[in-house]
Parts: structure tokens; sequence; C-alpha cells
């Protein structure tokens, strides 16, 4: 479908392949609705958004209000005369008066199959839970969190070394084209949105950093996708011997020998290897507070730990 107007809204990386997908299409998007500006980890400089940065490089006119409830902003967003936003990872609420800005409503790209994941984390969360097969959704945005019903699904094997950045990563490919397609067909009248099931709903909590903090007594696998769940962000850590805190690359879980202590640290046949509640797991990289991350060999020549060191403990 050519010819129709489109609000786009998203904030961050993941979000660029969906405007993009729809500049792609042919569709007029009549403005991008972003975060504003805002400061960098380090130091106080304002750094635009990777959408806003997508926006600007297309030629595509920006909206960053700092609240997207505000009357002004609604009333911008109105006077565009737009036929239906679509939204990725946009981050702030949308209220009523919001929503019904535009003509045919709000389509939002979720990555998870709903009703499971409802919530601010599901890659992460679906990593961590040990999900086979994920997706992503497209659906009316309503009041309730993701609740809103759907219009496209499209489905996502879990790979057993996927990371969350890796996984979200195929899924923001992956959705873009799902997202231009839904919004087309909600536009033309061909999209019949149907309620999610009241069945199989599960909740995506934003990752704390306690969730981030390895449990060196949970058995292997369950260590394994704790990591892999919180990289790259929130990044998973330990303390060290000295009880200081590191952050942990994906481990690997081995088989032979190894430390039997949950947390005790020991190198074996040139691997770095912690115990866990089951079997021992291979440290792949190691970040030391205030370091960058470094292979977990190089790390431990470094430390000149002692036999019975242990990770953890503080």
């Amino acid at each position: 479908m050519e010819g129709m107007r489109v609000l786009f809204a998203g904030t961050p990386d993941i979000a660029v392949p969906s405007l993009e997908a729809l500049v792609a299409a042919g569709h007029e998007v009549v403005g991008v609705l972003t975060r504003p500006d805002a400061p960098g980890k380090r130091g106080k400089t304002l750094h635009p958004s990777p959408v806003k940065v997508a926006a600007e490089r297309l030629g595509l006119p920006v909206l960053d209000p700092p609240r997207a409830s505000a009357p002004e902003a609604i009333e911008e967003v109105a006077a565009l005369g737009a036929d239906v936003a679509a939204v990725v990872a946009y981050g702030q609420i949308l209220r009523p008066d919001m929503l019904a800005a535009t003509r045919h409503g709000w389509v939002n790209l979720h990555f998870s199959l709903l009703p499971a994941w409802r919530g601010a984390a599901p890659v992460q969360r679906s990593i961590m839970a040990g999900d086979d097969v994920t997706g992503a959704t497209t659906f009316l945005i309503e009041q309730g969190v993701d609740t809103g019903p759907v219009i496209g699904r499209l489905t996502e094997t879990v790979r057993p070394t996927d990371t969350a950045g890796d996984l979200l990563e195929r899924l923001a490919v992956a959705g873009a084209p799902l997202l231009e397609q839904s919004c087309a067909a909600l536009v033309a009248g061909r999209a019949v949105p149907e309620p999610q099931s009241g069945d199989d709903v599960s909740h995506a909590d934003k990752i704390t950093r306690e969730d981030a903090r390895v449990r060196w007594d949970l058995p292997a696998h369950v260590v394994d996708r704790t990591i892999r769940g919180c990289t790259p962000n929130p990044g998973a850590w330990t303390t060290l011997p000295d009880g200081s805190v590191a952050k942990l690359g994906p481990v690997t879980p081995v088989e032979g020998p190894g430390p039997a202590v949950p947390g005790q640290v020991a190198l074996v046949d040139g691997r770095v290897l912690v115990g866990t509640g089951t079997g021992p797991v291979a440290l792949g990289t190691i970040a030391p507070s205030g370091k960058k991350p470094m292979d977990a060999a190089a790390w431990w020549r470094g430390a000149r730990l002692g036999e019975s060191a242990q990770l953890g403990e503080a």
C-alpha cells in the first residue's frame, strides 16, 4: 500500500530497522516521535537517540517532547494528520488523547509472542527462562501494558548461545516488515485485530541489578541463561575475592573435572572454570570494575588468585 501517512515512534537502535522499512516501502512518514536528547554514560554531553539520528539522515521531521502526554505534544501529533502510528520501544506512556491523535490508532511491535512476556524486558526474560521459541507481535495499543488486540505474529528460534543482544537484533530486523505490513493492513481495512487470550500470560519486568547478579549455587544451565539474558544490558555481574565487582560475558557449561564448590574459580586445562550448583562453567570474558572486558585466562594470570579463590561471596 502506497500513500499511507505514518507517524513513527521509537528511541533505541532496535527501532531503526522498522523506521527504515516504512520509508523503503514508500509510505509518507509525516513525523518521528522519539525521546529527548539524553546524557551518555559518561559526562553531561547530550546525545540524540538512535532513532533521531536515523530520522535526520532520512530527512524526516523529528518530535522529541519531554512528555508525550503534554497537551502541546498531542496537538503537534494530531496536526500531522497521520493515518496510523507505528511504535517500537518509544519509552513513554501514551495517554488516551495521544492514542486518538491518529485515524486508525497506534500499532506496536513487541518482541515476544503475546500474551507471553508482556512488559519491558521480553527478550531478556525469555532467554533467562530457557524458552526454545520466541517471536514478535504487532498489536493495537490500549491503556493496558501490552494487552491490546493482535494484528500479526512471527516466530524465532532461541539459539543455545544467544545473548539478549543477539536475539533482539534478529527480532528487530525480522519484525520490521511485520510492522509495516500490519500498519498497511489496518489502514486498508484488511486487518482484523484479535483479542489476546487470557491464558499463558507472563510478565517481563525490567531487569534489576539483583536479577543480573550471578548466583553460583544455581545449576550451570541457569547461570548460563542468566548471563546471556543480561548481555549486553544491564550486564551480569559477580564479586571478586577482594569484594570488588566484575561484569561477566557469556559462559560455557563444561563436562569433566572442575571446581566442585559453587563460586570457586580455578584454571583447568587453560580455561578459567567456576563451580556452580551442578557442573562447572568456563568463563569467556570478564571486566573488573573500571576496566574493559578481557579474556578470562588473561585476567586469571594477572589476578594471581589462590587455589581456594571464590567468586560471589561478598
